[in-house]
């Protein structure tokens, strides 16, 4: 198959979803891919995650982390195809433009699979694991499939990205009940709904969403690109998840250094 000319193409963004964005710390996007491009490289990914799982515990041994996800990271360095994805142009350049940036970098790329009798993803926000400078970072969560809510698909809490409770907290038992009283009691409105085939949502590292139990007969398949800033530095690590993603996606960067490289390629 050749190279799928939605990967790369310019996507008709106006500003009503720009601004819906920046309001909302979220936003889903319509026909982003077509069947062909989702059948193509999710048949790919999809075997490179059964090939690098390493996660066999019967469902009932697990915690509750362990139950909301199959997670493979940084795909990009090791399968040609799930390279191919990870650098399209279409999604790149979307992520710069929601967040008001000339440019972004790769952070790094992680699969998510759900699997059938999968548990909840709780409240949490991605940031709590970025030792970074700025809170100009996104998150493309691209099903592979159309994500009815048996799946378990993201939901948000709109406008979270600006509430400040809840960022010290790791994802956890804690993180769901602590945080569905306190979204709860700030009144924020909670979007939580189907995806279609083709549809993709971006969301800021700091909005708070999780996602429902799976309950279906059908892995959740999921792909998804963090992007960040051109420009971004590292911070001092300021607890052992820092450290971690540190090691993990910017090895080569010392505290206060601009994050560049070739493990952050400049992607639009």
């Amino acid at each position: 198959m050749r190279r799928p000319a939605d990967l790369d193409a310019p996507y008709a963004l106006d500003r009503e979803r720009i601004d819906f964005f920046r309001q909302r710390g979220y936003v889903k996007l319509k026909a982003v891919f077509g069947p062909q491009t989702l059948e193509h490289y999710g048949r790919a990914i999809s075997a490179a995650v059964v090939a690098r799982n390493r996660q066999h515990k019967p469902m009932s041994e697990r915690t509750t982390y362990e139950k909301a996800f199959l997670q493979i990271t940084n795909l990009w360095r090791t399968h040609e195809r799930a390279r191919e994805f990870v650098f399209g142009k279409r999604l790149a350049r979307l992520a710069a433009q929601l967040m008001g940036v000339a440019h972004v970098r790769l952070y790094h790329d992680q699969a998510l699979y759900k699997e059938p009798g999968g548990g909840i993803t709780p409240w949490h926000a991605d940031q709590y694991y970025w030792p970074l400078a700025n809170a100009n970072t996104c998150t493309a969560w691209v099903p592979l499939q159309r994500t009815e809510l048996a799946m378990g698909p993201l939901g948000f809490a709109a406008g979270s990205h600006r509430f400040e409770f809840g960022r010290d907290l790791v994802i956890s038992d804690e993180s769901e009940r602590a945080l569905q009283s306190a979204l709860s009691a700030q009144n924020f409105e909670q979007d939580v709904g189907p995806f279609d085939l083709g549809e993709v949502s971006f969301h800021y590292g700091w909005t708070f969403h999780r996602a429902g139990p799976n309950r279906t007969e059908r892995p959740r398949a999921v792909m998804t690109i963090i992007y960040m800033e051109d420009g971004m530095r590292l911070i001092e690590p300021q607890r052992k998840e820092h450290i971690a993603d540190w090691q993990a996606f910017m090895p080569a960067v010392k505290p206060g250094e601009v994050i560049a490289g070739e493990h952050n390629p400049l992607l639009a």
